[in-house]
């Protein structure tokens, strides 16, 4: 069917409420921070984009949660990070410089 490579969550949770507050602490255990690629088969894939149109998924592992799968979680690593904000491209900079540079 598929999965994702994934890392434990290290860091506390924090829930924010409507003002801009912590509303609660989350508990960390079993939470696992998704990263990518993620890999699932085609036709599973395709299933769950057509079921749910993938508009309400923020990655491919949540299309095929939705529709009732289960995707392995396959241990990743922390040097594997997203580039999401401008500030990743100086972490992406620096592992890629060489040493003494």
């Amino acid at each position: 069917m598929g999965g994702l490579l994934a890392i434990p969550v290290a860091d506390t949770l924090k829930r924010e409420d409507k003002n801009g507050r912590v509303a609660a602490t989350e508990p960390r255990a079993g939470l696992w921070q998704a990263q990518t690629p993620q890999m699932f088969r085609y036709g599973v894939l395709w299933e769950a984009y057509q079921t749910f149109g993938g508009l309400d998924a923020t990655d491919e592992a949540e299309a095929v949660e939705k529709i009732g799968k289960q995707p392995r979680l396959v241990l990743g690593s922390s040097a594997n990070f997203k580039i999401t904000f401008p500030a990743d491209l100086l972490i992406a900079e620096a592992i890629l410089r060489p040493a003494g540079t």
